[in-house]
């Protein structure tokens, strides 16, 4: 980045104590000095001018002597002429008291830049803003040790000036964008944003983050369902515990990314202790429907969604993660209220959902992406206000301030508004450093019982994806590998008997009943009236309903990752289990894993904190772990993941290794091909040059392992091991589910799981394909087919150069 100004040495760590607390009671208001120094500014610009407070903050500073620390020492500047930060006055509401945040993004790479974005909240604001924060970002330089002591040298005085996203009488929200230099190796970052006043004075002021090498890639940490359910005892289950760990493993070897699956907060409780609880006590849905959402209920839906938002970010030790590990999020159906998009089609158009999915929305982008929202959102007094290009509901904007919407190049935005929320898909592709792609599909806004995405909406994702592939490849840096982020497992086993038995015209009169005398009140929702489990059902892509368009989506990447050469990792949550489904080629085209372009692994990691379910639940789940045929050419099923129950647990029943009722977040880092130690896939070396009589896995159906990888996958496996995770050299991608241990421990300690997911080596027309035969050849994992004795065959396969499948 530009040059740094103002180099001083800086603590590595700061005493969350704080030891050099003021004891003055007003030791967070600053001098009438510094207020004269900090006039308001232009809040609302990107450049705005903060050299005359760096002047003053430069100009009162002096430096004291200070020996290495070995960066567990403290150090305090010392400011001349200070008056402790005593005010000449009284308390003032001045808009620097801070009520969430900060909260760390990561956006994109472009060239020798890292971009992200630190989000700021603060009491009070309006139309206009009298304060504007300012931040102030620096690399910190460790040098080498001497005598035993790294002192910790960091270039801390760019300043970057906050940006106000939007502000109302409540709260203020600023954006501060950041972009750091990428280097040959691996940097360190600090940030703290001075001039502000936090609740706590035991919170952290100063923040790190890390940014990898220029040639290497992210190290990867993934979770999702980040929240209880309405009605959990959320003591038993001892809190966000697993967050413990989370930081526990990040102190270790630090994530450059953490990537949130969906439902990265619960709004449930909005109809429970909300204001939708009148609405939701209403007995006939024809009037539940009918109900409308006025100005008045939409503010107060506002009201619980910004506070919300603002009690889960601030708590611990969440809060502390936002602030160190670069976010990546998409949303899912809890981020508005449960199994919306899922519901009947009639009742999903009603007043309330439109006005609560906007209000949902608003808050999304504001937490989660570090953006601007829409000026107003769907009200049943302005219904017209919340459409794109119209004008705005002038009712929502008084004292308020709503900055123009923008998105950088890492957003796909969808070419149309969704049916129940009138804003576009806001889907993403990025850069996870050098090999490794990122793409998060929007599977929320678009989504109705019947479809996850329109079909113009997946053209243009895979234009994008195609372009960036493409490009990478031809300037010599093709990506290895590409993390596809969808809010569902898509590999996942069927529970379509489930789905006929609550659709049943047995169902009927059980439904009227209840309609009627509240009968089987816990069975059905309090929505739109359906079997309660029903929505959640029709949410997964493997319900009946999405069977079609899930095929395609598969088909589609298929081609993608036979044209590039780039293997596919999915990642999914929402089933609150831990569980590892993939597809892979039929078994008798005799396809090595590390030339199979349909060998795609879903690593299914949920929940990081909301309960999971019985045991019963999972056990019954891994009975129904079938291998299913997504086409001619494609088997899919569950891996055996789990060798053992976490710690000295009996949670599940001894057959079942593939679904782990416990609470877990996954980890995944390349075995860069820049690391000294030689390793493949944590086993023996397979060459792709021998003969396929000598791969032991030939053959084999996806109840077994699959190759060399997932050989001794669970407990045991290098993936596994804190020691040799991501340490070997081949391009494959390490993978670890950490799953809790006990539910009582506070601290959160959790037992990993791994594998090892390979690079694709792919050669088009080595293999061929059952697309266009008569008949099967029969494998014990399709009793249905024909049995053949013939050769594998390496004529030229169709589907390599036939066109992609439109969804």
């Amino acid at each position: 980045m530009a040059a740094h100004e103002n180099d001083y040495i800086y603590p590595e760590e700061e005493d969350p104590r704080n030891p050099y607390a003021s004891a003055n009671r007003w030791r967070h208001q600053e001098s009438s000095a510094y207020a004269r120094a900090a006039l308001a500014r232009d809040a609302h610009s990107s450049s705005a001018n903060t050299s005359d407070l760096s002047s003053f903050l430069n100009s009162t500073r002096v430096e004291g002597n200070r020996p290495g620390t070995n960066g567990t020492g403290h150090y305090k500047p010392i400011v001349v002429g200070s008056t402790d930060g005593a005010t000449d006055g009284a308390v003032v509401e001045d808009g620097k008291e801070v009520v969430c945040g900060p909260l760390l993004n990561y956006r994109r790479m472009e060239g020798a830049t890292w971009y992200g974005s630190v989000l700021l909240v603060t009491k009070g604001g309006g139309k206009i803003q009298n304060f504007q924060p300012v931040l102030s970002l620096g690399r910190v330089n460790e040098s080498l040790p001497v005598n035993g002591t790294a002192a910790i040298q960091s270039s801390h005085g760019t300043n970057v000036a906050g940006i106000c996203l939007y502000s109302d009488p409540r709260n203020t929200f600023w954006q501060f964008p950041l972009a750091c230099d990428i280097a040959d190796i691996e940097t360190k970052w600090a940030y703290s944003i001075s001039d502000v006043r936090y609740k706590s004075t035991t919170q952290t002021t100063t923040n790190y983050f890390f940014v990898p090498a220029i040639n290497e890639s992210m190290r990867i940490m993934f979770h999702s369902c980040n929240g209880f359910s309405v009605g959990t005892d959320e003591d038993a289950w001892s809190g966000p515990a697993l967050w413990n760990d989370v930081v526990r493993s990040h102190a270790r070897s630090p994530f450059h990314v953490m990537i949130g699956g969906g439902d990265q907060i619960y709004n449930d409780g909005i109809r429970v202790h909300g204001p939708l609880r009148e609405w939701t006590d209403i007995g006939n849905p024809k009037k539940r429907r009918e109900f409308p959402f006025p100005e008045t209920l939409r503010a107060a839906c506002d009201d619980y969604y910004l506070k919300n938002y603002i009690r889960w970010y601030s708590t611990e030790p969440f809060a502390s993660a936002n602030g160190q590990i670069p976010q990546l999020n998409i949303w899912d159906d809890h981020d508005i209220i449960d199994g919306f998009g899922s519901y009947v089609n009639e009742f999903m158009k009603c007043d309330v959902f439109r006005g609560i999915g906007g209000t949902a929305h608003k808050y999304y982008m504001l937490f989660q992406h570090h953006l601007a929202p829409p000026a107003s959102t769907y009200t049943s007094d302005a219904p017209e206000a919340s459409e794109p290009g119209t004008e705005e509901d002038p009712q929502q904007l008084v004292n308020t301030y709503v900055r123009q919407q923008a998105f950088d190049s890492s957003y796909i935005i969808g070419s149309n508004p969704g049916p129940y929320v009138a804003q576009h898909s806001m889907s993403m592709f990025s850069k996870l450093g050098a090999r490794i792609a990122f793409l998060g599909i929007d599977a929320r806004i678009e989504r109705t019982r019947h479809q996850v995405n329109y079909p113009e909406t997946y053209d243009l994702i895979f234009g994008r994806v195609r372009d960036e592939l493409g490009a990478a490849a031809s300037a010599g840096q093709p990506f290895r590998h590409l993390i596809l982020l969808l809010g569902i497992p898509i590999a996942y086993p069927r529970l379509t008997w489930l789905e006929n038995v609550f659709n049943s015209p047995l169902i009927a009169p059980v439904k009227f009943l209840n309609r009627r005398f509240g009968f089987g009140g816990g069975v059905f929702n309090h929505f739109d009236g359906s079997v309660d489990l029903l929505d959640d059902l029709d949410d997964h892509y493997t319900a009946r309903t999405h069977k079609k368009e899930r095929n395609a989506l598969i088909e589609r990447l298929q081609t993608v990752c036979s044209e590039f050469s780039v293997r596919l990792t999915i990642l999914g949550g929402d089933v609150h289990l831990a569980a590892l489904g993939r597809f892979y080629s039929n078994p008798n085209l005799h396809i090595p894993t590390e030339e199979d372009h349909r060998y795609m692994v879903n690593v299914i990691s949920s929940a990081i904190v909301n309960k999971p379910p019985p045991a019963a639940v999972a056990n019954l789940l891994a009975s129904r772990n079938k291998i299913h045929h997504l086409n001619s050419d494609t088997d899919e099923t569950l891996m055996a993941l789990f060798n053992k129950d976490p710690g000295d647990s009996s949670k599940t029943r001894p057959s079942n290794n593939v679904t782990m009722p416990s609470r877990n977040y996954a980890m995944l880092t390349e075995n860069s091909p820049n690391n000294a130690i030689a390793a493949t896939n944590g086993h023996a070396a397979l060459s792709t040059e021998a003969n396929e009589s000598e791969n032991p896995f030939d053959g084999k159906d996806g109840h077994s392992f699959l190759h060399h990888g997932e050989l001794d996958a669970g407990t045991t496996h290098k993936a596994a091991s804190f020691e040799t995770h991501g340490k070997g050299n081949d391009g494959s991608l390490d993978c670890c589910i950490n799953v809790e241990i006990d539910q009582h421990n506070k601290e959160g300690k959790t037992e990993p799981y791994g594998l090892t997911i390979p690079a694709l080596n792919y050669e088009p027309g080595k293999y061929g394909s059952n697309a266009h035969t008569h008949g099967l050849r029969h494998h014990r994992s399709r009793p249905d087919t024909i049995a053949s004795t013939a050769a594998p065959s390496h004529t030229a396969s169709h589907t390599a150069s036939a066109p992609e499948t439109s969804p």
